[in-house]
């Protein structure tokens, strides 16, 4: 049987470096070059970033993938690896119209190709294109119509990209008809909570029917609100797990697969979905496996990465988005406003964990209503974590305003944070920090944040976490330092005390706000589930909570419209995931 020396480049892209993404497949595959692989994979458009959203209708950017795929291509070959076929995601465009879509020739297209000799040998398009959750490949792409089959040392490997195995149908059956020995996927499938699982369960199943091996190569790294948690998978025909990258991490897998061996009478023409058989030899002598003509070399086998539990992955999540915001836009540092509270907390270790201590800016802006021991806790967190920080009262300004003003009741409060957000943002001018908000998505989904105050910032690490989970996430964090004989990032006065903003004497949340547990319960089931208030109460929930609760939802659109991006880590984060009109008179509770 075949023998083929697969490498799963698992890594990361940044969206519009052409140079910086093509050096990166340069030199990951002569990373692979030297494990001895036969066939080298990178992720969905690699070349381009994922995803470019409307740069993919600009004719210049499409022009330019194209162009630096031609010129990778040769690159590849004149550093001596030509020989070895690289398998690339771009962006490419279409050569004929298609009318069923009302795209005309030249219509985008997420592409992917194989590169041999210097010469791009083969290019397929997405065949089944997202259009859910964070997806609009159909505003912007036309999808592909072929079914291509790479032979490479005597085995048939079949390739997809992506939704080809989210989506029933299409490429997955038409390897079997093809009788492939290897379906590959490449994949830039961005991260959501227990996607992991999710994930494991669909590559196995595609295998069985796909009826071969089957390699599932993902994205690590981020872009804007989007997490690539990596954890590439290769499972047998049966879909037996035959190896899985760890998350988070860029990784090359490289591993020995004993395939079937290409027929002579191999299928061509068209076959399921309409698919018609793109079929290039490149090398047809194989390597041989196992029994007495077996290769001297040693088996690979991939390994398998030890898995994250539900907490760590989450947090790694975290840390990861936020890592890739700062360090692909350029940013050196980040400032944190420190209240002493959970919230501010957690993004605080977050950002440490993200870009080291000795990046991260701490500030503590107490008003005459902050707690003595509020203000120890952001001290003490700035000492266990061993952050930059500094204290800036805002009383003095504080008054200021009240006296030119006289403002009252939750004009009052509310200055109180505009005042620090506009502190904040002076010394990111003066500085060059990126600001943190430290808004969580409980705080988001009512609308208690202040405008131009705790909402200001370049970015929300912890936005798409509710606040029951960012307890749970700093305790995990603390949990975790301790294992390591590390000193808890997080004071447990910050996580155990009742949570306040502390604009007025004696505040704390539950004087606005339901308990948190019931509160998440709630807007779990109203803005990740959609569901409707009537099904809400059926759940158990009292009705006049339920109406309080989801009038608060509704009436805070335009608070959330204008709040930073921030690590997307459920499946309806607020932003790209669940868009409603600002201007919006329905109310489910009448």
């Amino acid at each position: 049987m075949p023998r083929l020396r697969l490498a799963l480049n698992q890594i990361d892209s940044t969206v519009g470096d052409l140079a910086g993404n093509a050096e990166a497949v340069v030199r990951w595959t002569r990373h692979s070059a030297g494990q001895g692989a036969h066939l080298v994979a990178f992720p969905e458009m690699m070349l381009t970033g994922y995803p470019v959203e409307d740069l993919a209708l600009r004719s210049s950017f499409v022009a330019a993938s194209r162009a630096a795929l031609v010129s990778l291509a040769t690159r590849l070959a004149d550093e001596g690896l030509g020989g070895l076929p690289v398998v690339v995601g771009h962006l490419d465009r279409s050569a004929t119209a298609r009318p069923k879509y009302g795209q005309p020739a030249g219509a985008p297209q997420n592409a992917v190709a194989v590169l041999h000799g210097g010469e791009v040998v083969l290019s397929l398009a997405k065949h089944h294109l997202p259009n859910y959750g964070v997806f609009d490949e159909f505003r912007y792409f036309v999808p592909g119509d072929t079914m291509p089959v790479l032979r490479v040392r005597g085995v048939d490997v079949a390739l997809a990209v992506c939704e080809d195995l989210w989506q029933d149908g299409g490429r997955v059956p038409a390897a079997r008809s093809a009788r492939a020995g290897l379906l590959l996927s490449v994949n830039a499938s961005p991260y959501e909570r227990d996607k992991d699982d999710t994930r494991l369960e669909l590559v196995r199943k595609r295998a069985q029917e796909a009826g071969c091996t089957t390699a599932y190569l993902a994205m690590a790294g981020g872009q804007d609100e989007l997490v690539f948690d990596g954890d590439s998978i290769v499972v047998d025909r049966d879909g037996a797990v035959l190896a899985r990258a760890p998350q988070f991490t860029e990784e090359c897998v490289v591993l020995d697969l004993d395939l079937p061996a290409a027929g002579a009478d191999a299928p061509t023409g068209v076959v399921d979905d309409g698919l018609r058989i793109d079929r290039v030899v490149l090398s047809e002598e194989p390597v041989h496996g196992g029994g007495p003509a077996s290769s001297d070399e040693p088996l690979l086998c991939g390994g398998h990465a030890e898995r994250l539990d539900d907490d760590e992955e989450v947090y790694a999540a975290l840390v990861a988005g936020l890592r890739a915001y700062v360090t692909k836009n350029g940013f050196r540092s980040v400032l944190v406003g420190l209240s002493g509270g959970i919230d501010s907390a957690l993004v605080a270790a977050i950002a440490c964990d993200a870009v080291g201590a000795e990046h991260v800016y701490g500030v503590s802006m107490p008003s005459r209503y902050s707690s003595e021991h509020s203000r120890g806790d952001a001290a003490e967190l700035a000492r266990r974590t061993g952050l930059n920080f500094r204290t800036v009262a805002i009383e003095t300004m504080f008054d200021a305003y009240m006296g030119a003003l006289g403002l009252t009741g939750l004009a009052e409060e509310n200055l109180q944070s505009r005042l620090r957000g506009t502190l904040l943002m002076a010394l990111s001018n003066q500085e060059g920090h990126l600001v943190l908000a430290p808004g969580n998505k409980s705080e988001l989904a009512v609308g208690y944040s202040t405008l131009y105050g705790d909402s200001v910032g370049g970015y929300g690490p912890i936005k798409d976490v509710y606040k029951t989970s960012v307890f749970r996430l700093a305790e995990w964090r603390n949990r975790a330092a301790a294992a390591r004989g590390q000193t808890p990032p997080i004071p447990e006065n910050s996580i155990t005390k009742p949570p306040s903003a502390e604009l007025r004497p004696g505040q704390v949340d539950t004087d606005s706000l339901p308990d948190y547990p019931v509160l998440d319960a709630i807007l779990d089931l109203y803005v990740d589930r959609d569901r409707g208030a009537d099904e809400i109460v059926a759940a158990g929930y009292d009705r006049e909570l339920v109406t309080r609760t989801l009038r608060m939802v509704d009436t805070a659109e335009y608070k959330r419209r204008q709040y930073p991006p921030g690590t997307k880590i459920s499946a309806k984060g607020f932003g790209r995931d669940r868009r409603l009109p600002v201007t919006n008179r329905w109310r489910e509770t009448g």
